[in-house]
């Protein structure tokens, strides 16, 4: 007998009034032919269609929900105080090998000097520091695809506790999920050490996205854990000429975000922080505490980000009464001067920062490319744009 008569007699019903199976059911697996799998992955599938169909795009990481007004019109990220200067010097393109030494005088914020080295290729970033005072930092990007990344970042200062963070990024379609620990330890009897972060973003419109994040932490091994969920809103407006974003933080704050185009060299961004607390009430005589009083304190900084051929300037103004601006000049294709100044009315105090930045090429390639030239030495060609000050 063949193997097609055996498979032909196994359809045969063994029962009265049972039809023989179609072949559309013998194709059929486990999963599909249960009811209850069949009705998650019908779902699942019907979900999936309509999120497809809504032509939803990913929003971003929630490490970069605001990043346009924070990390680009703000100038917290640039500001420093003293007298400082880098050097910095590129030895290849591709892979890009980078190194930098940074000389400081007078600044509260930077080492008197530091040096730091830079790799990257189309998958891996590494980046190392080491300044005078032997503190050691650095971090490791390794991209698995495009859309999977792992990080590593490190830390090691004299006197002060280690540092290691993981971290790992994914982006989906129309969502981004991150997870990070920070110092992270298990043992047995202790169970897990450390700071726990879970994010999402999810896409609910082409142009809004709303988001959650869960944070656990657990320092003192006889203690409890801490646990708090922020929420999280960024919209994009459909030509991209401004972007709102919106967090509520798990310890009370409320933070809110905008970001505006105002015109091709010009960026605006204003953000205003809430924060709700308690605030303990004693008694004037005996000095005890007799109850608690709930208190709000906000703050608002405004600011803008002028950006020309030559020079990038920024400045901010907060409810706080600080006023800073920073200024960046490139004078030379190697050579670029940064200016930052900071006053702070209410507290009558002042900081003042200047600085030089040389870049150096470690190749003639990369020399006539600084100076705006090609292999050949010719003038490279550079779409047309306003000079500025």
């Amino acid at each position: 007998m063949s193997s097609s008569t055996v498979q032909s007699l196994n359809k045969l019903p063994t029962q009265a009034d049972v039809l023989p199976m179609t072949p559309e059911q013998t194709s059929n697996s486990f999963w599909s032919s249960n009811p209850l799998s069949s009705f998650v992955i019908e779902a699942y599938q019907s979900l999936h269609s309509q999120r497809r169909a809504l032509s939803l795009a990913n929003p971003g990481t929630v490490e970069n929900l605001n990043k346009e007004v924070s990390r680009d019109v703000f100038l917290s990220q640039y500001f420093f105080s003293g007298l400082r200067a880098d050097l910095n010097k590129a030895f290849l393109l591709n892979p890009a090998f980078q190194t930098s030494h940074t000389f400081s005088i007078g600044s509260t914020s930077l080492p008197s000097y530091a040096f730091s080295a830079l790799f990257a290729n189309d998958n891996l970033f590494m980046q190392g520091n080491l300044d005078n005072d032997m503190s050691l930092s650095g971090r490791i990007n390794y991209g698995w695809d495009k859309d999977n990344v792992s990080k590593v970042n490190l830390q090691v200062a004299r006197g002060q506790p280690s540092m290691c963070q993981l971290e790992q990024d994914f982006k989906g379609a129309d969502f981004s999920v991150n997870a990070k620990a920070l110092n992270p330890s298990w043992s047995p009897k202790t169970g897990f050490q450390g700071v726990a972060v879970a994010s999402i973003l999810q896409s609910v419109s082409p142009n809004w996205s709303l988001g959650i994040e869960t944070l656990y932490s657990k320092v003192d091994a006889s203690g409890p854990g801490d646990a708090g969920i922020s929420y999280l809103t960024r919209y994009v407006a459909p030509k991209k000429d401004w972007i709102f974003s919106g967090q509520l933080q798990a310890n009370g704050s409320l933070i809110a975000s905008f970001w505006r185009k105002v015109s091709a060299n010009v960026e605006a961004g204003v953000e205003t922080t809430l924060q709700a607390g308690m605030l303990p009430i004693t008694d004037p005589m005996m000095g005890t505490p007799i109850g608690i009083q709930p208190t709000v304190e906000g703050q608002t900084t405004l600011g803008a980000k002028y950006e020309y051929r030559q020079s990038v300037y920024r400045g901010t103004v907060d409810s706080q009464g600080k006023v800073a601006c920073f200024l960046e000049r490139k004078v030379l294709p190697t050579l670029s001067i940064l200016f930052c100044g900071e006053i702070d009315h209410f507290k009558n105090e002042n900081k003042l920062g200047c600085g030089l930045q040389f870049e150096t090429a470690g190749n003639q390639e990369l020399l006539m490319l600084q100076q705006g030239l090609d292999a050949e030495g010719n003038p490279l060609q550079m779409p047309p744009s306003e000079d500025a000050i």
